[in-house]
Parts: C-alpha cells; sequence; structure tokens
C-alpha cells in the first residue's frame, strides 16, 4: 500500500506513482 497526499494539477488533482504501476489497476481510497 502507498499512502499519498493529492497535489494540485489545472483545475484537478493528481497523484504521482512509480513508473512501474503504469497500466495497472489501482483503487484510491479518501481516508479525511
Amino acid at each position: 500500500m502507498i499512502e499519498k497526499e493529492v497535489k494540485s494539477s489545472g483545475n484537478s488533482g493528481r497523484v504521482y506513482l512509480p513508473p512501474d504501476w503504469v497500466g495497472r489497476h489501482v483503487k484510491i481510497v479518501r481516508i479525511d
């Protein structure tokens, strides 16, 4: 599991993940 902070990206948010995660399916869970 990876815990990250969502960064601002234009008019939305973005989470940066490791490059070997590209093409994988992930689940994002908001905890606050």
